[in-house]
């Protein structure tokens, strides 16, 4: 599977998340967030907590890597 880039990671996470198949109920019952804050960041409404953002990405394999510039 090729990897992904993203510019952000807010848009890596709400790409991750709505592209699951799991219902947000079984995403929080997996994360130990919220439904509400799952489905309120996945419309834009809210963004996440450091640490809330941090469970999700640990969640979906998500890794930050230094761009290489030049």
């Amino acid at each position: 599977m090729a990897e992904r880039r993203y510019p952000t990671m807010t848009e890596a996470l709400r790409d991750s998340l709505l592209s699951d198949p799991r219902s947000f109920a079984e995403v929080a019952r997996q994360t130990g967030l919220t439904r509400t804050s799952l489905m309120a960041f996945a419309e834009g409404k809210r963004s996440l907590r450091l640490d809330l953002a941090d469970e999700l990405a640990v969640f979906y394999g998500l890794r930050i890597s230094r761009r290489e510039d030049g």
